[in-house]
């Protein structure tokens, strides 16, 4: 787990204080703006604060905001697809059972 942000930077350490970072001196002011960008994707959007929006404009750019928000949105729906579906991830790939599979094939064909 985590074997792509250990891949850009993100240390045993970083992770280890990912529950409390917002008083970690791991994080950057950016990267923390992020990481509350994260919490409320993937918890309650819509209490997106007007003081949110100005700090992550103070960081990031629009497209770069729009690129945060997209694979947020990308993977709190893929999370939340394989919870109620009942998928099991296995490391990096998340086999379907014959069931998932049957409708997978129903769905290419149409059905």
């Amino acid at each position: 787990m985590y074997a792509s942000a250990r891949r850009q930077g993100l240390t045993d350490e970083m992770i280890a204080a990912l529950p409390n970072y917002q008083d970690s001196d791991l994080f950057s002011p950016a990267e923390k703006v992020a990481l509350r960008f994260a919490e409320v994707m993937a918890g309650d959007h819509t209490s997106l604060s007007d003081d949110l929006s100005a700090q992550l404009r103070e960081h990031y750019t629009e497209p770069q905001i729009m690129a945060l928000g997209w694979r947020m949105a990308i993977y709190v729906g893929y999370g939340r697809l394989v919870y109620v579906t009942g998928l099991e991830v296995v490391g990096q790939v998340c086999p379907l059972s014959p069931l998932h599979a049957d409708i997978q094939k129903q769905a290419e064909a149409g059905e």
